[in-house]
């Protein structure tokens, strides 16, 4: 039996990478055949990674269910994951999210969640002195996941821990971090392939408030210009995302890595509202500063209010 491991929707570079070096543990490390598998199209800046480090593109996942033995990584959101997971059998729970609940298993398992910024932090730890047997791609993929999730340790989820691993991965693979991250953040930023309606799905994440719906959707970029430029696209496509996809609203921050800023669009009131309920902010226009919140997962999603 083969273990897919694989980590939430609208794959990101922690995610995908995450996937891929579990995968390489487990057969390599553990001696237990496993695959890296992928619930959707990866990002720009994880397609780079993939194509920088000479990986193949995970094979994607439809759907899991009796029969299937999974590893889950960089997320314990039941709205993240195939419909049929709490069918499989779950063997282990790799994560770095706030626990959501609804994932239910056949038994007991492992479970490591840590408050660290990067899902791939925590399986060099995990690894123990198996860690030292990693291939350069797989340090090339963990060295990405790190400086992807803290976007090269500006994001206040950035631990000693993350910085510390990071610095040793680019000595060992003789890279320039600042280098390395400014082409990683140039590949994130290309988003010229990408529809109004894909951009908002290529890094969001389902969330309820007080039984009201949303997809929280992130773009960071260097060049925040770019997207702005697509402004009314992305405002009238949210509408028909929110109701394609079942939620009541797509809140849109774009994340100006650079300049450690978001901007929330503001289509209607009830974005408006949560805005000024959230971030303490007056909403004037369709658009809102948020300076020196550029986290998802630490400065938007715990603060939300409706």
């Amino acid at each position: 039996m083969t273990i897919k491991v694989f980590g939430h929707k609208s794959p990101d570079t922690d995610s995908t990478g995450s996937a891929i070096i579990w995968a390489w543990y487990l057969n390599e490390c553990r001696s237990m055949p496993a695959e890296a598998r992928l619930l959707g199209e990866p990002n720009t800046e994880a397609l780079f990674v993939l194509k920088r480090w000479g990986f193949d593109r995970p094979e994607f996942l439809e759907d899991v269910g009796e029969g299937d033995t999974c590893v889950i990584v960089d997320t314990n959101n039941i709205a993240e994951l195939p419909a049929g997971v709490n069918d499989a059998n779950v063997t282990e729970v790799i994560d770095h999210h706030l626990l959501q609940g609804g994932l239910k298993t056949k038994g007991p398992i492992n479970i490591t969640v840590r408050p660290v910024a990067c899902t791939a932090t925590i399986m060099f730890d995990l690894m123990g002195d198996d860690a030292a047997k990693m291939p350069d791609d797989i340090k090339g993929a963990m060295l990405s996941c790190i400086l992807s999730d803290t976007l090269e340790f500006r994001s206040p989820t950035t631990t000693d821990v993350d910085r510390k691993l990071a610095e040793q991965l680019a000595a060992e693979l003789g890279l320039s971090i600042p280098e390395y991250a400014a082409e990683m953040f140039a590949a994130k930023s290309d988003v010229s392939s990408f529809s109004d309606a894909e951009l908002l799905r290529m890094d969001s994440k389902a969330y309820e408030i007080d039984g009201t719906k949303f997809r929280v959707s992130v773009m960071e970029t260097t060049s925040p210009s770019t997207v702005m430029a697509r402004k009314a696209g992305l405002m009238e496509d949210m509408v028909a995302v929110a109701e394609e996809d079942g939620v009541d609203q797509v809140l849109f921050f774009l994340v100006d890595i650079l300049n450690e800023e978001s901007i929330l669009f503001v289509p209607n009131d009830l974005v408006k509202t949560i805005a000024e309920k959230s971030f303490g902010v007056t909403v004037e226009g369709d658009l809102v500063s948020l300076p020196g919140v550029v986290s998802r997962k630490k400065q938007i999603i715990p603060v939300l209010k409706v």
